[in-house]
């Protein structure tokens, strides 16, 4: 059978002490949970936990609202029956193979349509977040191509890396030591999966780390070039702590950022001895290229 999604919404404070709750009280269930951002500007965060479809569902309904309101924070809790699907392979139907400069990020279904002359990435399609085709990402891929090309960098890092598109990126484009990290280590495994599907696991280095503090950064900073696609104010936070990890003369590509949170981002940068260089837009986002 499928599954039902309980679901609720929250401001982040709220849903990430909820989160918590439920992570402790299901551990042992094995009941996946999530946190979805809804919208930015109006702190609207959602809140599901996936409940076995032949399971005592309305037992799981009663022990979350029995934690909300032990929480003292009581939410109209909503159902969704989610129809029972192969996603794996509902993914590989959809993930069209996407171009970007001449990068070209497919899937294993399309390397068939692979040019001589194509940068290739290919991404395994049961793990198909960031994989190019999101306007953010193919953004950033055609900013790294430019810069690049132009600057010549020799170390890089890819913060936020995701299912690494970017790091494989550019250790493909420029043959460099790239930094790959995350905050989630199920993201790292699967970076450092897809390293090792495009060749250059010798080339990408995956690391488990919030923001920039890990022992990597020490032995591996500063950089010629920083690309975080990951959303505009952990990027307007982090601010500081890329002026001091980014060489002087060195480039930041930045995405995640919606057309109307550009003007704020790069003032955050321009207050940490950057300046604006290009700003490319695609789909409602923007890719910024910066040096400092």
């Amino acid at each position: 059978m499928g599954q039902t999604r309980l679901h609720f919404t929250a401001g982040k404070a709220e849903a990430d002490r909820i989160f918590a709750a439920l992570d402790a009280a299901f551990e042992d269930d094995g009941l996946p949970l999530a946190v979805l951002e809804v919208d930015e500007a109006d702190d609207i965060h959602e809140v599901s936990l996936y409940a076995d479809g032949d399971g005592d569902v309305d037992a799981v309904e009663a022990r979350i609202n029995d934690i909300l309101a032990g929480l003292a924070l009581p939410k109209q809790v909503e159902r969704e029956t989610l129809p029972d699907i192969d996603w794996v392979a509902r993914s590989l139907e959809g993930l069209k193979p996407v171009r970007a400069g001449r990068f070209f990020v497919h899937g294993a279904h399309d390397r068939g349509k692979r040019h001589s002359s194509d940068l290739a990435i290919e991404i395994e399609a049961g793990l198909a977040f960031g994989t190019g085709h999101h306007g953010t990402t193919a953004g950033c891929l055609e900013m790294l191509e430019q810069v690049v090309l132009r600057e010549r960098p020799r170390n890089a890092l890819d913060l936020g890396t995701g299912s690494a598109v970017l790091a494989i990126a550019l250790a493909k484009l420029a043959h460099i030591p790239v930094l790959a990290t995350d905050i989630d280590p199920v993201a790292v495994r699967v970076a450092a999966a897809n390293a090792r599907l495009n060749h250059v696991k010798a080339l990408v280095e995956t690391v488990a780390a919030p923001g920039f503090h890990h022992p990597i950064f020490a032995r591996r900073a500063p950089f010629d070039l920083i690309v975080a696609n990951i959303l505009a104010r952990p990027l307007m936070r982090l601010a500081p702590e890329m002026a001091r990890h980014v060489k002087l003369g060195g480039s930041l590509v930045l995405s995640g950022i919606l057309d109307r949170q550009r003007d704020a981002v790069i003032s955050a940068y321009l207050g940490q001895s950057f300046r604006h260089v290009r700003t490319l837009h695609r789909e409602g986002w923007v890719t910024i290229h910066l040096k400092r």
